[in-house]
């Protein structure tokens, strides 16, 4: 196989978030975040729609949202290890980014493909991080599928969701290697 760009070949073939726990500062700055935050946008976008948007969570924010997982956490009754293992991302948090869904009405282009589309956002975000060199990894939880979480956190409106928290610090550790799908077993190839 030929090859246009071997080195973007070899990081996709390769590449490999890194935990969120095991980042460390220093996180990027607006500047060092604007081309990521570029990269990104040039996800695929049927209709050109733009069916998102960027919320950057800088380190201040993170212990607002610490405690709003908590209360949020009581109110619904969740058990204290699932509020403390939601409320990790933040109490260890130095920066991410909330890839925010917004549904546009449109004619033409399914809500489904809006949806997929801030997915794309949020793997671009991630891999632009990656190949930056910076540590990152795509998180999201329960807080971020309750809408008074989302409502107090970020604002949202009706037609708007988290698709993801993208968080990007320094990489503190280097994960070992996970097992991976079985390509083979999950192709099929039509001929006629």
């Amino acid at each position: 196989m030929s090859l246009k760009n071997p080195a973007a070949f070899e990081f996709l073939q390769t590449r490999r978030s890194r935990p969120a726990k095991t980042l460390i500062e220093p996180a990027p700055d607006r500047e060092q975040l604007m081309p990521l935050l570029t990269a990104a946008a040039r996800s695929p976008d049927h209709g050109k729609l733009e069916p998102w948007r960027f919320i950057v969570l800088e380190k201040g924010a993170m212990g607002r949202l610490s405690g709003l997982t908590q209360e949020c956490g009581e109110a619904l009754g969740k058990s204290p290890q699932d509020i403390e293992k939601a409320r990790g991302q933040f109490d260890l948090g130095h920066l991410a980014v909330a890839v925010i869904e917004v549904q546009k009405p449109s004619e033409k282009i399914p809500a489904i493909e809006q949806t997929y589309s801030a997915g794309a956002v949020c793997l671009a975000l991630l891999n632009a991080a990656l190949t930056a060199g910076w540590g990152a990894n795509w998180l999201s939880g329960w807080q971020t599928h309750d809408p008074e979480f989302c409502r107090k956190a970020f604002e949202l409106q009706d037609n708007e969701r988290v698709a993801g928290l993208i968080h990007i610090a320094t990489e503190g550790s280097t994960p070992p290697e996970r097992p991976r799908p079985d390509v083979d077993a999950l192709t099929e190839w039509v001929t006629e």
